[in-house]
């Protein structure tokens, strides 16, 4: 039996986490041993206790309630914690997610003893080192063993950096194996996508009907914090529902909902709560977020998770930042880079809305890329 040590501390790493939970549940059973160690990175209700629940995830076995605080701060704490756990543990390997200050950590804290580190989503790149997140991402490739990319670009990207593709085993971190296996969030979307419309109400709930409104996430720092960029996005969205007679859905993270009085301009603010066409709603479950994915006319976001996922529903999508690093989606069409740009924002609306026959390729896989990577894991 290999005992893997699985890394979280955000929302969209427990919604991955899922996938690979599920395939060694029903498959690997008898030769893999999950151990969930959950940062607390992000830990609330809504936007973490939910999710274990809804997607029938295991419950962590360990829980570092780091909470919030500076990225020296926050992620020390995780280093202390997630060694402490590595010590007592001694797993085979450990498994990390995307880019976030917990997997900085799991990488950090298992390299410097010599464990395994595991990369799932390894290879992408915004080429923005302003980004905590581009930082995050690059250090721990570079410590990994085994790294999943799920995108063709993601596996050149790692070429690019001197990864070789015919490493042969046994594989290190001196020399490490390089995939190019799809995606698990793909996996999810496909498990999840029948289970969503019979165990959710948010369409009926919100009045809500198919193809006749668009979703928007907005919750990066940059976009928040910045009252020039926060008026900008809001007063798009402000004269894209008024101009159009469109609902726009907006699940508002909590970061946002504080600010949103603070930077917006009076006038702004006074419109957004004003205009009925803009439905301004609590957080939602990731159910519930393939739903409104699944039925609206289009999405708009700073969240690199809601680009894929609009995608895999084939629905087009207004990229809400300067750079993406699912570059596919804007190369084959589907996707447009408008930053904070009221007018790019809008110019992005009326193409999408008068386009006809968007193409929405094979990008991602076949929906069994967490089987493909515990298999790995087990010849490892």
């Amino acid at each position: 039996m290999i005992k893997i040590l699985t890394v979280i501390g955000a929302r969209p790493q427990i919604i991955k986490a899922a996938a690979l939970s599920r395939a060694i549940t029903n498959s690997f059973s008898d030769k893999l041993k999950e151990i969930i160690v959950h940062t607390g990175q992000h830990y609330d209700t809504n936007m973490s206790e939910v999710f274990f629940d809804e997607l029938n995830i295991p419950r962590p076995d360990y829980n570092l309630n780091v909470g919030s605080g500076s990225h020296g701060k926050q992620t020390a704490s995780m280093i202390e914690g997630i060694e402490e756990i590595l010590l007592k543990e001694k797993p085979g390997c450990i498994v990390l997610y995307g880019d976030t200050n917990s997997t900085l950590a799991g990488a950090v804290a298992a390299s410097k003893i010599n464990i395994p580190v595991i990369h799932i989503e390894a290879g992408l790149r915004s080429f923005n080192k302003s980004m905590p997140e581009e930082v995050n991402r690059i250090m721990c490739d570079h410590v990994s063993t085994l790294l999943f990319s799920p995108t063709k670009t993601g596996y050149r990207n790692l070429i690019k950096e001197g990864f070789k593709e015919n490493n042969q085993a046994p594989f290190s971190a001196d020399n490490p194996k390089i995939f190019h296996c799809g995606d698990v969030m793909y996996d999810n979307s496909l498990y999840f996508s029948e289970v969503a419309e019979k165990r959710t109400n948010i369409l009926a709930k919100n009045e809500l009907k198919k193809n006749e409104f668009i979703l928007a996430t907005i919750h990066r720092n940059n976009n928040t914090d910045e009252p020039e960029r926060i008026n900008s996005l809001f007063s798009a969205l402000h004269k894209i529902a008024t101009e159009n007679k469109v609902k726009i859905v907006l699940p508002l993270h909590p970061r946002t909902a504080k600010l949103l009085s603070k930077n917006l301009s009076s006038e702004l603010y006074s419109n957004i709560k004003l205009n009925k066409l803009i439905q301004i709603i609590e957080p939602v479950s990731f159910l519930e977020m393939i739903a409104l994915e699944k039925n609206a006319l289009l999405v708009m976001t700073d969240s690199g998770g809601v680009q894929k996922e609009a995608f895999f529903f084939k629905k087009p999508c207004i990229i809400l930042r300067s750079e993406t690093e699912w570059v596919e989606l804007v190369e084959c069409g589907s996707a447009k880079i408008v930053d904070a740009d009221e007018k790019k924002i809008i110019e992005a609306f009326n193409d999408f809305r008068n386009a006809k026959n968007l193409k929405f390729a094979d990008l991602f896989g076949d929906g069994k890329a967490a089987e493909f990577i515990c298999n790995e894991i087990i010849k490892l």
